[in-house]
């Protein structure tokens, strides 16, 4: 089975004036990786609560971040010939992406599409216990793009051996 690639986003925070500030990739092959994101000067809003969850500061965003040129120059290259790529949370994902693109000058090489397009009830009917016995098995940090990404991977992957579409 080829695996879907996903993408995951972290932000700032949920509301207006929220930019992203981590992305990360699952590939089809299985691995995943992400990179943070220099906020720019016009973005200033911050989410304590958000930060809470993802723990990632402002400071180390302005220490490890990358420009945003540089990465959605990164996932142009990555996601380019693939075409398409899929989001749990598509709404909130799709709108970070166009902002980041948009400031960034570029217009993106591939679709953001709802992970929700792929799957069957079957699927979605065990998606949550599969997700949060995934969590525990393999002890995964959640609300880090990079390792939330590759979650929604395994789980997709896993409903599908459950439901016998592998």
């Amino acid at each position: 089975m080829t695996l879907p690639t996903l993408l995951d986003i972290e932000a700032s925070g949920f509301g207006r004036g929220s930019y992203p500030i981590e992305v990360g990739l699952a590939r089809p092959d299985g691995s995943h990786c992400a990179f943070l994101i220099q906020p720019l000067e016009e973005w200033t809003h911050w989410d304590p609560k958000a930060e809470l969850l993802h723990g990632i500061s402002r400071a180390r965003l302005r220490r490890e971040g990358h420009p945003v040129v540089q990465v959605a120059r990164w996932l142009n290259d990555e996601l380019g010939e693939i075409g398409i790529c899929y989001s749990d949370s598509w709404g909130y994902d799709n709108t970070w992406l166009s902002l980041l693109f948009h400031h960034a000058g570029m217009l993106p090489a591939f679709r953001l599409e709802a992970l929700r397009l792929l799957l069957s009830e079957s699927q979605l009917a065990l998606w949550k216990q599969t997700k949060e016995a995934l969590i525990e098995e393999l002890g995964i940090c959640r609300h880090r793009a990079g390792e939330d990404a590759r979650l929604l991977q395994l789980t997709y992957q896993r409903t599908r051996e459950l439901t016998g579409q592998a």
